[in-house]
């Protein structure tokens, strides 16, 4: 049993994910890349990278023609917007990898989540009974493709409005999106009633989300029809780790885990006896991973 333990952190580690990411996509026909430098190039609108999409905002645009239609990436993210969280939640980091797979005016929606189901289910082999999806409140072509192609029964699929399912900037591409959670049992929820998809607590964790890149919004606040339809997709790699890895905290998974152990050597204090250390502790081992990729 140890010798499968062993096997089973190894087959699901977070560097043997990311590899099986990026390949499943290769086959799919996309270009791989390594991830991009932290550091914005040639965009003053960005002080860190923050989203796999971001180095490639130029071709979403049209302001550059991509090396490839289909791309995929696990792009190195820094975002401090959630900094107040971090340690006291299970699921947030500052500095994270998000993997991405992007179609530029080449496929859409319906392979958009075809994939992402088999990716999910048929690679990686996880349990499809705990995995529930949301989409936009008007979105009912994204929620069809679900039910008849997937075969997502309706009562899984949540409709959520423009602040949880629809992405957009102040001008630009924008469209509504498609998010996919992973139950981690009613033991791990706020114990209210009608805790769902959407509750704040740590019982359904998003772990990948489908953008369909459609509009164009205008200075008006209008929405016009973009000429090509992009896809652009985001998967916490940490998150997705968290549930392959059958942790109850994004620090136990196994990369985290050997950073936070080191803090633990360091200070001569002992993971998992006190929260309020433990709170600190998380706290500056995602404060010290943060602060190394920034540097490097």
């Amino acid at each position: 049993n140890g010798g499968n333990k062993v096997d089973k952190i190894d087959r699901f580690s977070i560097n043997n994910i990311r590899k099986e990411y990026l390949n499943f996509f290769k086959s799919k026909g996309h270009l791989t890349e390594q991830s991009f430098s932290l550091i914005p190039k040639n965009d003053k609108s960005l002080l860190l990278i923050g989203a796999g999409m971001a180095p490639l905002k130029k071709y979403f645009t049209g302001a550059e023609i991509p090396p490839a239609k289909r791309m995929a990436t696990c792009q190195k993210c820094v975002r401090t917007g959630d900094v107040e969280n971090v340690g006291l939640t299970a699921r947030h980091l500052t500095f994270f990898e998000m993997l991405g797979n992007f179609s530029f005016g080449d496929y859409f929606k319906n392979e958009a989540i075809v994939w992402a189901w088999e990716l999910l289910t048929d690679v990686l082999k996880i349990d499809k009974d705990r995995l529930w999806v949301t989409v936009y409140l008007e979105d009912d072509e994204a929620e069809n493709i679900w039910h008849t192609k997937v075969g997502i029964p309706m009562e899984k699929i949540v409709r959520l409005g423009k602040d949880d399912n629809f992405w957009e900037l102040e001008v630009g591409p924008s469209g509504p999106c498609s998010e996919i959670y992973f139950d981690r049992g009613a033991d791990k929820g706020c114990g209210k009633e009608g805790c769902t998809v959407g509750c704040d607590c740590d019982r359904f964790i998003e772990v990948w989300n489908l953008v369909f890149t459609q509009f164009d919004r205008q200075e008006d606040m209008t929405y016009l029809p973009l000429k090509s339809k992009n896809i652009d997709t985001g998967m916490g790699l940490e998150r997705l780790a968290c549930v392959m890895q059958g942790v109850d905290n994004i620090f136990e998974v196994d990369t985290i885990r050997s950073v936070l152990n080191h803090v633990c050597d360091i200070s001569g204090t002992k993971y998992g006896s006190d929260y309020k250390k433990d709170v600190s502790i998380r706290v500056i081992t995602d404060h010290c991973r943060s602060a190394s990729m920034m540097v490097s």
